[in-house]
């Protein structure tokens, strides 16, 4: 049986066709995902990521299970409100999720998981926490909606409060603060600026509506996965899973070597591929004339299979087909992509694609 955000009503209300994703019934569109996509990059758009699990990590040891369970130091977290992305691996460095985790003070820390790894998740961060003075608390009382957008931050002055408007506008990226029982974070999963907000599962339905009412358009999982495409930001389960590692998934920005003494989960697996020479890069692909690019399209150099697509789509702002691609270290930038049994001249580039609405690749 699938499970229902406190938001399903709303978007039966507003015209969503609803998807099953990850055991969740989602908006994958409210009639135009083409609409809601470009609502993101020019406007502003609202989604609902209840689906996501929240976890309060609580207790004295919590700062150093984090600092052994995360391949990013939560270190450089040096004061309240700041957030750190991270990737969360097992014992052969492969990614068991990536996530962010927020400091709320030395025996408080939050972290927002995928809904799809939940089961997992909870099962290896519960073993890791054995031996450390830690307890992990699943916060089921609460929802999740993210207002994305280059107007997004001026929109909410008609969601939040006073106060809560007030003390958002002052959050740098990757900060957040928690006012009147709202946690709101400037972080996002779209390339564009905005909010990602957590609250009480009972207010949700509220605060939803006032963002309509303030022409901030309701967006679905569709339109949040060009966006993602877009912006170069991997998605779990397609683009990175357990088999492969964050220095071949583009995220090597994502781990912390020093100091050397900190043991995180995975680090000798990591270690050891790093010294044997890592074989593939993650990367972007443009393809140079007509057709979609989609996730397991093979990639050839001349004759020879040099990778695989990961993930693809047609840009709705770019106006071309784009992927994401594990290739081969040393392909260079021309190569072709096999669509139906054909092979279309295609173009190698540096992640990402777009960046706050603008092509940034020449």
């Amino acid at each position: 049986m699938t499970k229902k955000t406190p938001l399903y009503q709303a978007h039966l209300d507003a015209g969503a066709k609803m998807v099953d994703f990850a055991g969740w019934q989602m908006p994958i569109n409210y009639g135009s995902q083409v609409e809601e996509h470009h609502a993101v990059r020019q406007d502003a758009g609202i989604f609902d990521v209840s689906h996501m699990t929240v976890v309060d990590i609580l207790g004295a040891g919590a700062r150093d299970y984090l600092r052994h369970l995360l391949a990013n130091d939560i270190d450089k977290l040096k004061s309240r409100g700041k957030a750190l992305y991270t990737c969360m691996l097992n014992n052969n460095g492969g990614i068991l999720d990536d996530l962010i985790v927020y400091f709320i003070d030395v025996e408080h820390y939050r972290c927002v998981l995928n809904a799809a790894t939940r089961n997992k998740d909870l099962a290896w961060m519960n073993k890791v926490a054995e031996g450390f003075s830690v307890g992990l608390h699943e916060r089921n009382e609460l929802a999740m909606i993210a207002i994305q957008g280059p107007k997004a931050r001026a929109k909410v002055d008609n969601v939040f409060s006073p106060h809560q408007y007030d003390a958002a506008l002052t959050l740098q990226p990757f900060e957040f603060t928690d006012t009147e029982s709202f946690f709101i974070a400037r972080t996002g999963y779209t390339g564009e600026d905005g909010y990602e907000i957590i609250l009480p599962a009972t207010e949700v339905v509220d605060v939803w509506n006032k963002a309509l009412a303030a022409g901030i358009k309701p967006c679905g999982l569709g339109a949040r996965d060009t966006l993602r495409l877009e912006a170069g930001l991997n998605l779990y389960g397609i683009d990175m899973d357990e088999s492969v590692t964050p220095l071949e998934s583009g995220l090597s920005w994502t781990i912390t070597w020093e100091p050397q003494d900190r043991l995180f989960v995975g680090r000798a697996a990591l270690e050891l591929q790093k010294s044997n020479g890592v074989k593939n890069k993650f990367v972007g692909i443009i393809l140079e004339g007509k057709g979609v690019l989609r996730g397991g399209q093979k990639i050839y150099s001349d004759s020879e299979v040099v990778g695989e697509l990961t993930s693809g789509t047609f840009s709705p702002t770019l106006g071309l087909g784009i992927g994401m691609a594990r290739v081969a270290k040393d392909l260079g930038q021309n190569c072709l992509v096999e669509i139906r049994d054909k092979k279309h001249a295609a173009r190698v580039i540096k992640l990402p694609f777009v960046r706050h609405g603008k092509k940034i690749f020449d």
